[in-house]
């Protein structure tokens, strides 16, 4: 049994939950977000006691993995319902700048046209200066592919540091060529 699996997921105040076969869909302030798990698992919600638990019955190994992968995906469901996520990026680099124009993310890096990056829809992304980007949204994994999307345009480089990187990524710098005598 999973030890992550094992354990109830607590459903806050303003956040509903609906179960539809082997169809979750939580609703809260933030959004709604909707996913299917395995239907050989059960999970119940307890209404009363406000949590939702999983279940697994089979002892094969793909069924344990997937009983904590089920209860880690309803969890980040009903906290990003509920909290949201954020990822924050930051351009470093002279004359490097990002800004948004409306559902585009332009971005200046260095090379010799702007990078145009389109928001998806469920996300908010905002740069509070020019120099920073900060995505928002209720889906974990969409926010994070987003920033791993943008981050990509320019990865930051070992010699000067420049590029886009997540905010407090430290990036590992390499000394430059030395002039032998």
């Amino acid at each position: 049994m999973s030890r992550i699996g094992k354990k109830p997921v607590t459903i806050p105040a303003g956040v509903n939950v609906a179960i539809a076969g082997n169809q979750i869909s939580v609703e809260g302030p933030l959004g709604k977000l909707a996913w299917s798990f395995s239907p050989r698992l059960s999970v119940q919600h307890e209404r009363e006691a406000g949590f939702v638990r999983v279940e697994n019955t089979h002892e094969e190994r793909q069924m344990r993995a997937l009983h904590g992968l089920t209860r880690a995906m309803i969890q980040n469901m009903v906290r990003g319902v509920s909290q949201g996520y954020e990822k924050r990026l930051e351009v470093v680099g002279v004359g490097y700048l990002a800004a948004v124009q409306g559902r585009t993310l332009q971005l200046r890096v260095g090379f010799s046209n702007e990078i145009q990056k389109p928001i998806p829809d469920g996300l908010t992304v905002t740069c509070p200066d020019q120099t920073h980007v900060v995505v928002k949204g209720a889906d974990k994994q969409q926010v994070g592919q987003f920033a791993a999307e943008v981050r990509r345009v320019r990865k930051p480089e070992p010699y000067k540091g420049k590029g886009v990187r997540y905010e407090g990524e430290v990036v590992r710098r390499k000394a430059g060529k030395t002039v032998v005598k």
